[in-house]
């Protein structure tokens, strides 16, 4: 039975995001963020890939799932405790944009959405937690997207470095490892929930997103510089969504088309953030589908300046390309697309499960960037079922969460620095992309059903006592039962 040897003080944890798990809509003077105006079930994605999506017009339509998700809001003292129980260094949570300037254009801040903050980090820190926390987690000031077309106006990067600038203030004494924005590169295929603007019409995509993006970058170079002022000892990274991308086979076609995939998709943002210069092959990209990036004097130098001190990244499939693709083929359950790979298996929402894949992963960025990584994001949805007895017996996930593991351990043989590991949703909350509660990612169970109904009760599910046993050994007891 092999073991592996992660470095003293590796930052074991659980990750999640403000608007899958907080709750409290409209208390502490929030105001309204895109994810409040969303829907639960499939139809939720299905508007995230509409074109013609109003969020102005729905956002009195929609109260479930989001405006009470698991109640954080008012359980947070609780479910810190279950994360001490189980061992956590570290606990990655985002601050909700809302709480601090409810419209995001705000001059002063909102003291109550501080204050709440605030005793949640004193909540982590009391129980020997450290705060991992995302500054823009899918989600920003409704306001900003309905007035101001969100990330594609120039005016947020004001509104997002007079936002930066309060947090970093405010929790200088507190908060030690930050991202800037969660997975920036799924805006290449959600771009309404992952950059924040609606796209008129479908064939004006590119234009509107890479500025976008340059926005972001802009803003995410800002925020660096005023974290490593104004909290000189702090760590902040970059977070992106990371699929390694195979070729279907060893046609040169294919094997070049998915090369090319891999560098727009992993690379592109990774890029602009870790080496601080827009990548030279993006320049084809652009031409090819008529980009003119409006960049203002300063920018480049600034983005230069910016770069990030480690790539926090979120694992959960593969991805496997051709060029010319049939009927029949396509991977539907992968939300970044592809098609079916023959060799892996998936999960009960399609996702290909592939552990393999993280160790791929992992050796990529770090011979790439040749700078500490962390794995910010990796779990199994699954549905759960509570026994008689009042158990759940998660056996599917603690294999899910082993093989990975175990994969990670394999990079950090090949060479790679790997800082932590928080697994996706330690405890149960909304799907991102499918807006339901069954589809469940937790070590903690919470009893809220897809309809609205439940207790909110937190149960310990068996995969609870096998990551406590991980954590406690220093990932050496990853085969314990």
């Amino acid at each position: 039975m092999k073991t592996y040897t992660f470095r003293e003080g590796f930052l074991w944890g659980g990750a999640t995001a403000a608007n899958q798990i907080e709750g409290g809509f409209g208390e502490g003077g929030k105001g309204l963020n895109i994810a409040d105006v969303l829907p639960g079930g499939k139809e939720r994605y299905d508007i995230l890939l509409n074109p013609g999506f109003d969020f102005k017009v729905h956002q009195d339509e929609y109260s479930y799932p989001n405006h009470e998700a698991i109640d954080f809001y008012h359980r947070y003292k609780e479910d810190i405790t279950l994360f001490a129980d189980m061992g956590f260094k570290v606990f990655r949570l985002s601050i909700a944009w809302t709480r601090i300037f409810p419209n995001g254009n705000e001059f002063e801040p909102n003291e109550e959405g501080l204050a709440f903050y605030d005793c949640v980090f004193d909540e982590l820190h009391k129980h020997g937690i450290e705060p991992v926390v995302t500054i823009s987690h899918y989600e920003m000031p409704l306001h900003l997207v309905t007035e101001y077309g969100g990330w594609r106006n120039r005016q947020v990067v004001i509104f997002f470095k007079r936002y930066v600038n309060e947090i970093f203030n405010r929790y200088k004494n507190k908060v030690k490892y930050w991202m800037t924005f969660n997975e920036i590169n799924s805006g290449l295929v959600m771009p309404i929930q992952g950059l924040g603007f609606a796209i008129q019409k479908e064939e004006d995509k590119y234009q509107p997103t890479f500025q976008a993006f340059h926005h972001q970058f802009v803003a995410s170079a800002i925020a660096v510089k005023a974290c490593h002022e104004i909290i000189p000892e702090a760590k902040i990274g970059n977070m992106i969504l990371f699929a390694p991308v195979y070729s279907y086979d060893s046609n040169p076609e294919n094997v070049m088309y998915a090369y090319e995939e891999e560098r727009l998709f992993n690379y592109f943002c990774a890029d602009v953030q870790v080496r601080g210069e827009y990548p030279s092959y993006i320049k084809r990209y652009f031409k090819e589908h008529g980009i003119e990036l409006d960049i203002q004097e300063g920018d480049l130098e600034l983005i230069k300046e910016g770069t990030v001190d480690y790539i926090g990244f979120s694992y959960y499939m593969s991805r496997t390309e051709k060029k010319e693709k049939t009927g029949g083929e396509s991977s539907e359950g992968n939300i970044i697309g592809g098609v079916k790979n023959p060799f892996l298996k998936a999960s009960d929402w399609g996702w290909e499960i592939d552990p393999e894949g993280l160790r791929i992963s992992l050796n990529k960025l770090y011979d790439r960037y040749q700078v500490p990584l962390f794995v910010v994001e990796n779990g199994l949805g699954a549905y759960d079922k509570v026994e008689e007895d009042g158990s759940i017996q998660d056996d599917y996930r603690i294999d899910y969460l082993r093989e990975h593991i175990k994969a990670m351990g394999e990079a950090i043989e090949d060479g790679a620095e790997v800082m932590g590991y928080t697994s996706w949703g330690c405890i149960d909350l909304v799907s991102a992309s499918s807006g339901e509660f069954s589809k469940r990612y937790g070590m903690i169970y919470v009893d809220k059903q897809d309809d609205g109904s439940g207790t909110l009760e937190r149960k310990k599910k068996k995969s609870f006592f096998w990551y406590k046993d991980v954590i406690a050994s220093n990932g050496e007891r990853l085969d314990s039962k």
